[in-house]
């Protein structure tokens, strides 16, 4: 499952710095979730960090488009720092 943050955001800037996997960007006035690169932080975090910082109550939330299970986002995270550990 990828997030999705809703049109309700305020690009008040918290969630970006806070996404390990890099998938959050700013385009066209809002900030989005390359659901590629979200993981909802699975590998990192017991939660997604970017729902905790938001301001807005309910403005990120699971993207109806891209679910996954639990070992789909491990399988992801696993890909996306493949790099890291083969250093």
């Amino acid at each position: 499952m990828a997030l999705l943050i809703k049109e309700t955001c305020i690009n008040c800037d918290m969630c970006d710095p806070e996404c390990p996997n890099e998938a959050i960007t700013f385009v066209a006035d809002i900030y989005e979730i390359d659901p590629d690169l979200c993981t909802e932080c699975v590998g990192f975090y017991e939660q997604p960090t970017c729902i905790d910082v938001c301001p807005i109550k309910n403005c990120i939330i699971i993207d109806p488009d891209h679910r996954e299970s639990t070992q789909q986002l491990l399988d992801k995270f696993a890909i996306i720092h493949a790099h890291v550990t083969q250093k």
